[in-house]
């Protein structure tokens, strides 16, 4: 990171700038239909407690068996996070009590996680690359839910969630800012939605963060650091950072001390506030779960995996700034969703990339975004918008009727290629005929014509009229080179 980098993400106090630092703790539902230790459903939703095994309920004598699948998920995650697979890793139990674990344990990892340190390579709107560091990813047991507004004095425990395999994917405390920290999220994010090996929904809680803060002099030691637990949306994390630097900072400015503890984000109010003082792991009791044997794998198993991952957002994106000629931006905006990206790649197969790739952003993106709707709910699909690219390149028609075309598509369906013809929407590509409306608009202005011959740039003017003329039917190219030689401005 620059200097320039450095100080813009910065944060002024009352007595001089100070440096947030953060490092996340990402927690992954791993994509799978059943659960960790058990054959229990994983689906979300559904009636409470319905999705729930003896296994999960912790009745006396039942004991987990390790679901294969999650373990795939979880290596080929580490893999694709470019981090160490390590072959040999042990279950742990951390013991704590909530009244949504009926173990009265979490069966996690410690001391010997699956996957080591990998790193995500983050790059920011502002041109800035962070390269953030990877401590290690371990597999372990999600908790139930407890809920708290279903009755006046009672709480409720829905059990569906017990036992769900999660992914805890351990950032270094490599992030700098509120922005790097949500451009991280993404990309992680986006990283694992290409795997397949968790959906992202952070709505439905497949994707949350603890976020751990803290804040310093520059080129200070860290200071104490405070942990927002269960932040789950990218903008809510943002938001918790921004509130819980500045809070810090006021506390150490005013000649307080920070301590250590476990927080919570309130998104109403937009602030943080205390749960509880925070644990250390001695804390938790960590011990290898006697009813687990630890987990040994093969180099084949690791490298079968290996052979299956897809080609990954950094890889395409460096594909398409290469190969296609597009710009980082545009690069950026095309792989950062994989269905998204899918889209792009079945409309550029064979056409003029950068084309294909104007009309994926500016156009179809511009009018999901405008009416809320995902690629997936798209009403045009890559191969009508394919067949709108190859109207224009036949120069069937201009990119202005491309665009009347596109209109009447989204709301009507059908084939381009027959809608233009249907409708007479066929560029006029016949110079005789377009030679008596560039004749006839030079002629009712002669004033402009001669204006034009000294200040050649005016021609574009007459090329909008004749344009208007025929309806926008005209070649565009056609109408500039007349006018350009009956102006004498060859």
């Amino acid at each position: 990171m620059d200097a320039k980098s450095e100080k813009s993400n910065l944060i002024a106090g009352e007595t001089g700038d100070w440096e947030v630092v953060i490092g996340m703790e990402v927690h992954a539902q791993v994509t799978s239909n059943a659960k960790l230790f058990s054959g229990a459903s994983t689906e979300f939703g559904g009636e409470p407690n319905s999705h729930v095994s003896l296994v999960d309920a912790a009745m006396p004598g039942m004991l987990p068996v390790i679901n294969e699948v999650c373990v795939s998920q979880a290596v080929k995650t580490g893999l694709g996070l470019k981090a160490e697979i390590n072959l040999y890793s042990v279950f742990d139990r951390k013991n704590y009590f909530y009244p949504d674990l009926p173990q009265g344990y979490q069966i996690s990892q410690y001391k010997n996680p699956i996957v080591g340190k990998g790193e995500v390579i983050v790059d920011m709107l502002t041109g800035e690359r962070v390269i953030v560091g990877i401590e290690r990813l371990h597999l372990e047991q999600d908790a139930g839910k407890s809920l708290h507004d279903q009755h006046p004095q009672n709480s409720y425990v829905d059990l569906n969630r017990s036992g769900v395999a999660l992914m805890e994917i351990v950032s270094k405390p490599d992030l700098r800012s509120s922005e790097q920290a949500k451009a991280y999220v993404s990309k992680l994010r986006t990283i694992l939605r290409y795997l397949g090996t968790c959906d992202g929904n952070m709505d439905q809680g497949s994707l949350r963060a603890d976020v751990n803060v803290s804040v310093r002099r520059p080129g200070d030691e860290f200071g104490t650091r405070c942990e927002i637990k269960n932040v789950n949306s990218i903008r809510f994390i943002g938001q918790a950072i921004e509130y819980e630097a500045r809070r810090q900072i006021e506390i150490i400015e005013d000649g307080g001390t920070i301590d250590q503890e476990t927080r919570l984000f309130d998104a109403k109010t937009g602030e943080t506030r205390s749960m509880r003082s925070k644990e250390e792991a001695h804390d938790y009791r960590y011990f290898p779960d006697p009813d687990l044997l630890p987990l040994e794998l093969t180099q084949d198993f690791v490298d079968d995996i290996a052979k299956t991952l897809p080609e990954l957002p950094d890889e395409k994106r460096a594909r398409f700034i290469a190969d296609y000629g597009l710009t980082p931006y545009d690069a950026d905006v095309l792989v950062a969703e994989r269905e998204s990206v899918d889209y792009f790649e079945d409309v550029a197969k064979g056409r003029d990339a950068k084309q294909a790739a104007n009309w994926v952003i500016n156009e179809l993106f511009g009018r999901l975004n405008k009416e809320g709707l995902t690629i997936n709910d798209s009403p045009i699909s890559s191969a009508q918008l394919g067949g709108i690219v190859d109207l224009i390149k036949a120069e069937t028609i201009s990119g202005k009727i491309a665009k009347d075309v596109f209109d009447i598509v989204w709301t009507e369906g059908g084939d381009p290629a027959e809608i233009v013809e249907a409708r007479g929407m066929k560029q006029v590509t016949d110079t005789g005929a377009i030679e008596k409306a560039v004749d006839e608009v030079l002629a009712a202005n002669p004033d402009k014509v001669e204006q034009a011959k000294a200040k050649p740039a005016l021609a574009g003017w007459f090329v909008g009229q004749v344009m208007k003329a025929t309806s926008g039917k005209a070649s565009p190219q056609a109408v500039n080179a007349l006018i350009k030689a009956k102006l004498g401005l060859d």
